[in-house]
């Protein structure tokens, strides 16, 4: 199975089209095309429903991702563990929204200016979401925090921690001081997706001494949350670097929850110059 062949399946299914795969990969539709359909020949199954120009995986095609994910990351670690001079090549980076606001533009901006030839994608999540992304060899490693659901990390992942953050309970303005859940005169939390490792500290918290069941606003982004609670509808949970960069606009008061550390994990034994550098600039800002 050729690894070229598998970048195309792969491009075309993170994309669903033909058409923008053959942009991103700078090849003609033809010849994606083309390429598809000898794999799904070779392999003797459907690999996607075709409904006009929008492609969506069969069950074949998504177990056929997973190890195309696998094979593709471990074909780009040989090449940099044979090839292991200066950094170069993929580090596709996960991170939580937090982490990405506040803690690594400049980090980033520093790995760039000195390691250009580093092709780095960044995908934001919760902290299961990319749990689950570096086990699966989409990404190769992510910035975390320690799931409360977990009793310590599976023995697959190698961490180091990288920051340390303050996480607070932000509250509308007008709302009087708090000492314990109970002094709680909102009943709605708004925060991130189930997965989110700050969401599910918060509601252990609130739910310490609380008779009425809390009320969920799922939202998608810290400038979301922070609007609804400045609106007086909800509460929230926020570590105080992100709030630090909001706080000159919004009306809010905060009661601290808890503190925290950010790790950077990635799979056990995986190993790249281009990661190497990365950690060591992160640890350096």
């Amino acid at each position: 199975m050729d690894l070229a062949v598998l970048e195309i399946f792969k491009t075309v299914a993170e994309l669903r089209s033909v058409t923008r795969a053959a942009d991103l990969l700078q090849r003609a539709q033809s010849n994606v095309t083309t390429r598809v359909r000898q794999l799904e020949d070779e392999l003797g199954a459907p690999l996607f429903l075709r409904d006009g120009k929008r492609m969506t995986l069969t069950p074949e095609g998504q177990t056929l991702l997973a190890y195309a994910n696998r094979l593709l990351s471990l074909a780009e670690e040989a090449r940099q563990a044979i090839s292991p001079g200066k950094p170069g090549g993929r580090l596709r980076i996960g991170t939580m929204e937090s982490t990405a606001a506040s803690r690594l533009p400049v980090p980033l901006a520093r790995f760039h200016s000195r390691w250009p030839a580093v092709d780095v994608t960044l995908a934001t999540g919760s902290t299961q979401i990319l749990i689950e992304r570096v086990l699966g060899h989409e990404l190769d490693c992510a910035f975390i925090t320690q799931p409360p659901w977990m009793d310590g990390l599976p023995a697959e992942f190698e961490a180091v921690r990288v920051f340390t953050e303050e996480l607070l309970l932000v509250l509308p303005g007008h709302h009087p001081a708090i000492a314990s859940p109970a002094d709680l005169r909102v009943d709605t939390l708004a925060a991130f997706e189930q997965g989110c490792a700050y969401r599910r500290l918060a509601e252990d918290w609130l739910a310490i001494g609380r008779e009425k069941p809390l009320k969920l606003l799922e939202l998608g982004s810290y400038h979301a949350i922070l609007a609804c609670v400045a609106a007086g509808s909800s509460i929230g949970v926020v570590p105080r670097s992100v709030l630090d960069l909001h706080r000159p606009v919004l009306d809010l008061c905060t009661h601290p929850l808890a503190t925290v550390d950010t790790m950077l994990i990635r799979r056990r034994g995986y190993h790249s110059a281009a990661f190497e550098a990365f950690l060591e600039t992160v640890q350096a800002a």
